[in-house]
Formats: C-alpha cells, structure tokens, sequence
C-alpha cells in the first residue's frame, strides 16, 4: 500500500467534524504565517532592538542593556516635549479634519448643480501627492515669497519677525492646519455615504412637525451618524499619532515621536533609542484606544 493511500485512509476514517476543523486550520494556516512574517516578526524584532545597544559594525551582535533605553527616555525632557506635541497635534488634527468633513459633507448633501464636480474637486487634497502640497504649503508659508504671513499680518493675526515654520510654538498650529486640510476629505467620504443612507422620510416628517435645520441636524443627523463619527476619529486618532510625512515634509522645526524616533535611529544611528521610542509609542496608542472603546463603548461602534 502506498503512502499516499494510507494517507486517504487515515482522513477518511477522521470524524467528520473534526475533518472540518482541521481544514479550517489549513486554510487559515497561510494567512497566520504570513501575518507573522510581516507583522509579528517585525514587531518582536523591534522590541528586542529596544532593550540593546546596536553597534554600527553590522559584524557585531547587538549588546543587551535591559532598560537603559527606557530610563534614558523617562528621563529626557526631548521625549516629552515630542510626546506632548503628538498630543496637540493628533487631538487637533482628528477633532479638527472630523469636525469640517462633517461640515462638508453636510453642505454637499443636497442636489445642486455641479454638485458631483464639486465632491470630486472636495478629494483633491487627498489624493494629490503629498510632497507636492507639502511643498506648495511652504511656499505659501514662506516669510519672503508667501502670501498668507502677509495676509495674517493684515488681520492682525501675526507680528512675529521669524517665519510661521521656524519655530514650535508657530510651526505646530500650522502642521495641524495643512493635516487637517489634507485629510478631512476622509472623514467627507464616510459621513456623505451614511447621510444619504438616511430616510427622506425622516426630513420630511420633521419638517411637518416644524423642526428646523438645526432640530433636524441635533435630531436626526447626529443619532444617525454618531457610529460613523467615533469610527472617524477613532481610525484618524491611529493615523494622526503615527503621522510622519506630514510633519516632516511641511517643517523641520516640529519634532513628534515619529520623527524623534527616527532621528534617533537614522541620523545619529543609536537604533536601539529608536526602537525604544516605537515601543513607547505603541504603548501610548494601546492605553488610548483602550481608554476610548471603554469610554465610547464596543456596542457604539
């Protein structure tokens, strides 16, 4: 009897259920391995480089040092201040680009001429290549040939003598204002599909019982789309605290935990500070979301 035969008969006295369990295991047996070729490996690579010294030599084994990195870090003011500027700009940018891809989406949701024009014109930040707008935004920026230091000068709104980009407390408004116009766009998407799934009905019956435009918007668009916004700021929240081109396109003067991380592994080489630096930063990511679905609720998203 061959192998293959013995193999047959093996299988074809398995109980039937089981059969089916261990086809399913086979199944999904490639996407585990890759999911831990791409991810886990990396991941757990990365959290081992945290607690190591990396020499230069790529002869050399890297030296383990416990937490060195850690309480390096913990005791840094540079970690913090880059911390507290992820903060500010992820809460503003995701508050802000939910808030005016709301707005939009809002403003668009009614017939109008042009109005499919105008929605694929709303993309165009997103989808233009961002080192191309991020340049445009520097020019724009610029203290000598930019128009709007000029504008804001006029309103009132800007007397300083250093450039908009030039320094942290000017440069990390500004980075959140480019994110946020280059990224509402995301949040319009969401919130136009759920708000043309809404009943005519509804708008219709509000309006007999006298509800106006905003009874309706506190009435019926909120309750509707409250799943879809705290999916919004949930995903931009995840998006925002990792963002690095962004920041790092627009101006070197604004240093996030992303980039913190990547100066240190990649401008002064000390591979295992940066490691270290995308632990923290994970861990950051873990409590917050953590805390939010806690805060918000499983059953609401």
């Amino acid at each position: 009897m061959s192998t293959t035969t013995l193999v047959k008969d093996r299988i074809e006295h398995i109980d039937p259920r089981r059969r089916e369990t261990l086809l399913g295991y086979l199944l999904v047996l490639p996407s585990v391995l890759l999911i831990g070729a791409v991810i886990i490996y990396p991941l757990a690579y990365n959290l081992y480089l945290g607690f190591t010294e990396v020499p230069l030599n790529p002869d050399q084994s890297p030296t383990w040092v416990g937490f060195q990195n850690y309480e390096a870090l913990i005791g840094s003011s540079r970690f913090w201040d880059a911390t507290i500027n992820t903060v500010v700009f992820t809460v503003g940018s995701t508050l802000l680009a939910t808030a005016v891809g709301l707005g939009v989406a809002i403003l668009f949701d009614r017939t109008f001429r042009g109005r499919r024009l105008a929605r694929g014109l709303v993309l165009l930040p997103h989808v233009t290549p961002i080192i191309a707008v991020a340049f445009a935004w520097q020019f724009m920026l610029d203290p000598l040939w930019g128009n709007l230091p000029d504008l804001l000068a006029w309103l009132g709104l800007y007397e300083s003598e250093v450039g908009l980009l030039q320094s942290r407390e000017q440069a990390l408004p500004m980075a959140i204002l480019f994110d946020v116009w280059r990224n509402f766009p995301f949040a319009f998407l969401l919130f136009i599909a759920r708000l043309q799934a809404i009943p005519q009905s509804m708008y219709e019956a509000a309006t007999i019982d006298g509800a106006g435009r905003v009874a309706q918007f506190k009435d019926i668009i909120l309750p509707e789309l409250k799943g879809t916004i705290l999916i919004a700021i949930l995903l931009r929240f995840v998006w925002e605290f990792n963002a690095f081109e962004p920041v790092w396109l627009l101006t070197r003067n604004l240093e996030t935990l992303p980039i913190y991380a990547y100066k240190s592994a990649f401008s002064t080489y000390d591979q295992g500070l940066g490691a270290a630096i995308a632990v923290m930063l994970f861990l950051f990511q873990l409590v917050m979301v953590a805390g939010y679905m806690r805060f918000v609720g499983e059953d609401e998203l």
